[in-house]
């Protein structure tokens, strides 16, 4: 018993420490609720790295809930979304819209004007790879009414 309490007391307090010196998040961890501004739907944001002076991109990852949409947007620098599990949409400007699944890797270039978001019936789940610490820029809502026209073609 004397042993387990000293092992206790001594072992985890430098366990915990060890981790902490380390920036370590969790991919499996669903991350926290996105605030319901430039999507309709449930939508849940994991920032698993983030940019500064030696690493120069971020990686979120994004999970939304199926039937959930995202606005038109673009960035300062390329995206670049590796699916990673279920189903969604993504379009550019002036293309068809595609059905995104697992195991795609979609290359958004800089300056284009895109959205992205899950399939009417499945969740999806993508790591957002993207530079810079520029924020987000939001150019028009995406109605709920395009976005079942989207999804009644794919």
């Amino acid at each position: 018993m004397k042993h387990f309490i000293l092992l206790l007391f001594t072992g985890l307090p430098l366990m915990l420490f060890s981790q902490n010196q380390y920036n370590i998040k969790s991919y499996q961890d669903e991350g926290n609720r996105a605030p319901n501004t430039h999507y309709i739907g449930d939508a849940y944001l994991n920032r698993l790295l983030e940019s500064d002076r030696e690493l120069p991109y971020n990686i979120t990852k994004a999970t939304f809930k199926a039937n959930s949409t995202l606005d038109w947007h673009y960035h300062a620098s390329t995206q670049v979304l590796i699916v990673v599990e279920g189903e969604g949409y993504y379009q550019e400007r002036g293309k068809d819209p595609i059905l995104m699944k697992t195991g795609d890797v979609i290359r958004c270039p800089r300056q284009t004007e895109h959205w992205h978001s899950s399939s009417k019936n499945s969740d999806v789940t993508y790591l957002a790879l993207y530079g810079g610490t520029t924020p987000t820029s939001w150019t028009e809502v995406l109605t709920q009414e395009y976005y079942n026209e989207v999804a009644s073609k794919l």
